[in-house]
């Protein structure tokens, strides 16, 4: 069946221009963009005054950080115009193995979102950290043939391609024997270093920060990712990028965002209303958001209205705004009007669902197991950076006659990693600051990669109660004061997910959110995808993990005492 799309405003991503034309699909493909009759198609829709533009292509994101499975989360971001993601699966692939990365696929197999793969190049990210799976290039090779998968994800490992690790290297060779890519993850390397990471054949990265980190990116050839996302939001800081030259060698990602984000304030469509506030013209962020993220994965036919492109289509009302009317999918309109079309969850084998549930394996704790021995006045405190997933090391003296080292003045809160998924019984203790918490404890089985058991707390009592209903509820975050539970989002799927609708978990989550704020938390941060960051050991500078305090920069270990 003919489609004609009539009378409408094509954006033309390969000249940034506007051309009224009509466009004709039949199938799942573009048939024509110029001057065409009613008679030339079986259905014909009218969009004078609106503009025709690809779907939006998110080139970087972890579905499971949306807390939503594959399908809801389909349903979440279809009608702010995303038509594809480039999903890295290694949350829960750091969880449940290569059973977590088959889930994955199954779980988004024939939805109207096109879901790729990138298959997860560090698991384990890094060897300060116990996930519950190690996945070596032997294990991940066989992978390369399911159809959605692109390449490898974001190689977290540069000091394992700094040193020539040989499973590292494996890696990256048979990505590109398979004739796939492979994303990168470098941040604040440069120089000589950066020459050697790239010269392994990695293709991008999404952890740039600053314009001067970026544009030395794009010289030396990586695509680069503007990320904005939850808890990283780097737009402002690289907003110099959309400016030519640079702006042909970027594309617009998301990498981790929250439900109620994605459904108040949007996904790719999102960020281009923001750049178009900043002064950036919405021609240029849209030629991001598709074109380039499909020329950057290889997605041929993807990515532009033209003849023989696949019919991933958006109807706006305005092109400032990116005001989404209608989103065709394969050439099947699946938002009409902003409403979406039902989107039925794909089946998923036993075995899968079997692999991804009660993923939390941990016995009850007790306040004395966040207790933290004194050893001396000073100490390494985590010093969070607001927006960014960066951290600093702040050496200071701590009051240990006050909460075991908790000092609200200050900000100084209290912070363990436990292990979740082989009952080592192994934790890491520390101190945080930047959270703003006030009183009471938060906790999550959500903390990259690795997905351990992350708890916040301004004393050990409320910090026991609150990990123990997290471990209770098989996964998911929690917020408690003075021994009683305010809020919960439990997430069985792997500890990560929840099989409730998007709806739901945005109404449950925003309930947390608020009950944290109660707590002291500032209005302007942003503490569960914080919190879930602080245990990521290749992130510069300071992180914990169930082994303890890791200088990222030096990739060492390094004694919370001083």
């Amino acid at each position: 069946m003919k489609t004609l799309l009539k009378n409408g405003t094509v954006v033309n991503v390969f000249t940034d221009s506007l051309e009224r034309a009509d466009v004709l699909l039949e199938g799942g493909r573009i048939l024509g963009v110029g001057d065409y009759q009613d008679a030339d198609a079986d259905t014909v829709e009218d969009v004078a005054g609106k503009y025709i533009c690809p779907g939006f292509i998110d080139g970087h994101i972890h579905i499971e950080s949306t807390m939503m499975t594959p399908a809801e989360f389909a349903k979440a971001v279809l009608p702010h115009g995303t038509t594809a993601v480039v999903a890295d699966p290694h949350e829960i692939a750091n969880v449940c193995g290569i059973d977590g990365i088959r889930y994955m696929l199954e779980a988004s197999e024939g939805l109207p979102l096109t879901v790729y793969v990138m298959l997860p190049s560090c698991v384990p990210a890094t060897p300060f950290d116990e996930s519950g799976a190690v996945l070596t290039a032997q294990d991940l090779r066989p992978l390369y043939e399911a159809g959605r998968v692109l390449g490898l994800a974001e190689m977290m490992n540069y000091p394992g391609v700094l040193a020539g690790d040989a499973d590292v290297l494996m890696k990256i060779a048979d990505a590109h024997r398979a004739g796939k890519v492979v994303d990168g993850h470098a941040p604040l390397l440069t120089g000589r270093e950066l020459d050697v990471y790239l010269s392994t054949g990695i293709q991008s990265d999404h952890e740039c920060s600053s314009y001067e980190e970026a544009i030395e990116r794009i010289r030396k050839g990586q695509w680069l990712m503007i990320r904005q996302g939850t808890a990283a939001r780097n737009l402002e800081g690289l907003i110099g990028l959309f400016d030519e030259p640079w702006n042909h060698r970027c594309l617009l990602v998301t990498d981790d965002r929250h439900p109620a984000d994605l459904l108040g304030d949007g996904h790719i469509d999102h960020i281009i209303r923001q750049a178009v506030r900043l002064g950036k013209s919405p021609l240029t962020a849209i030629r991001m958001a598709t074109i380039q993220a499909a020329e950057c994965f290889h997605m041929h036919g993807a990515g532009a209205v033209a003849p023989g492109f696949r019919s991933d289509l958006l109807v706006l009302d305005d092109l400032d705004t990116v005001a989404v009317r209608d989103v065709y999918c394969g050439g099947v309109k699946v938002v009409c009007g902003g409403q979406t079309a039902p989107v039925a969850a794909p089946a998923v084998s036993e075995q899968r669902r079997l692999a991804v549930a009660a993923s939390c394996h941990l016995d009850r704790l007790r306040a004395e197991d966040f207790h933290i021995q004194e050893k001396g006045e000073k100490c390494r405190v985590i010093k969070t950076v607001p927006g960014q997933l960066l951290t600093d090391e702040w050496i200071t003296e701590i009051d240990w006659a006050n909460r075991n080292g908790v000092d609200l003045g200050r900000d100084i809160l209290k912070i363990a990693v436990i292990e979740r998924h082989r009952r080592t019984g192994h934790k890491g203790l520390g101190f945080i600051s930047g959270l703003g918490l006030g009183r009471g404890a938060i906790a999550s089985t959500v903390s990259h990669d690795s997905h351990n058991l992350i708890v916040v707390g301004a004393n050990d009592e409320d910090m026991a109660c609150v990990a123990n209903h997290v471990i209770a509820m098989g996964g998911g975050y929690a917020a408690a004061c003075d021994g009683q539970i305010l809020a919960d989002l439990p997430l069985p799927v792997a500890g990560l997910m929840s099989e409730l609708d998007a709806a739901e978990i945005a109404s449950r989550n925003e309930k947390l959110l608020e009950t944290v704020a109660s707590l002291g938390v500032p209005a302007d941060t942003a503490p569960l995808m914080t919190m879930a960051f602080v245990s990521l050991a290749v992130i510069p500078s300071l992180k914990l993990t169930t082994k303890g305090l890791v200088d990222v920069v030096r990739q060492q270990p390094v004694e919370l005492y001083v």
